[in-house]
């Protein structure tokens, strides 16, 4: 087995190759003069069960996954499984208005034809699984999430909204700290309704853990009703640090610490899904048997 790491996940892959204790093969990847992409395994897959490890995000980064994709099969690889760490596209899951694109079926779909198994880290809707034809598996980020607040001595964990209320409470279980929910309303894509709760935070140290960091709305509003209640310090933590729109920007001098994982990397990367992956690729050996 050999892990061949995509430019947009060299870390994770790397962390991933050590957690199966198998070789890592780098790529080259870089745009020709027009603005193409060039891919090539700088070693050889022959024969090889070969795990790509490769994000999608930002765009450019789905087209060097599906050539590298058709370079793993060209060099001759036994089987491929295909470790996207963040699914871009995933909120699209539905058409909402005549004529759109459903962009997570169309993903899922080009994704498969040059793979065996696929791999995914926190999706954003459980049944875009559904839309594969081969064994998929999805790994959840909250056991990295948990281990990583370890260190920041959290008194609370709280989830942005009801939905996410599942995920925080196993990072709080871990823990062994309490957990809660905020109420959340979305009102664009930019900006979010927080109604008020008698959350008993003051002089605590609060996490709030989310999948996904876009926009860093949620967590900002959420972050000033904390600090008005007294809060000893706010600590953002989730899987998928999209952190669009000026987002780290916005939330510097008000958050006081903001982490993600290696799923996106990034200047907030601060630990690592691979391990967690590692027990996804066991899993999909078996169901691949």
């Amino acid at each position: 087995m050999k892990v061949v790491a995509g430019s947009r996940s060299r870390r994770l892959s790397r962390e991933l190759a050590r957690a199966l204790d198998v070789k890592l093969v780098e790529v080259d990847a870089h745009p020709f003069p027009d603005g193409e992409k060039y891919v090539r395994l700088l070693d050889g897959v022959e024969g090889d069960d070969v795990i790509l490890v490769q994000t999608t995000r930002p765009d450019e980064a789905i087209v060097e996954l599906f050539l590298l994709q058709d370079a793993v099969r060209e060099a001759g690889a036994r089987s491929v499984i295909t470790v996207v760490p963040y699914y871009g596209y995933g909120r699209q899951d539905k058409r909402f208005n005549e004529g759109e694109a459903i962009s997570a079926r169309a993903l899922a779909r080009r994704i498969q034809l040059d793979s065996d198994g696929f791999i995914t880290v926190d999706i954003h809707s459980e049944h875009i699984l559904g839309w594969f034809s081969i064994p998929s598996v999805e790994v959840s980020g909250a056991p990295a999430v948990a281990e990583y607040l370890k260190g920041l001595d959290v008194d609370v964990v709280v989830a942005p909204d009801r939905g996410s209320l599942h995920r925080a409470g196993a990072v709080a279980e871990k823990l062994g700290v309490e957990f809660d929910f905020l109420e959340k309303r979305r009102i664009d894509e930019r900006t979010v309704e927080i109604t008020p709760k008698d959350l008993d935070v003051e002089g605590k140290k609060v996490a709030i853990v989310d999948d996904i960091i876009s926009t860093g709305g949620t967590v900002i509003e959420a972050t000033r009703q904390m600090k008005a209640a007294g809060v000893a310090a706010v600590y953002a933590v989730c899987t998928h640090g999209i952190f669009a729109a000026n987002a780290l920007e916005r939330m510097a001098g008000l958050v006081d610490w903001v982490a993600s994982s290696d799923t996106i990397e990034s200047e907030k990367t601060a630990f690592t899904v691979a391990d967690l992956i590692a027990e996804g690729v066991s899993l999909l050996q078996e169901q691949l048997r």
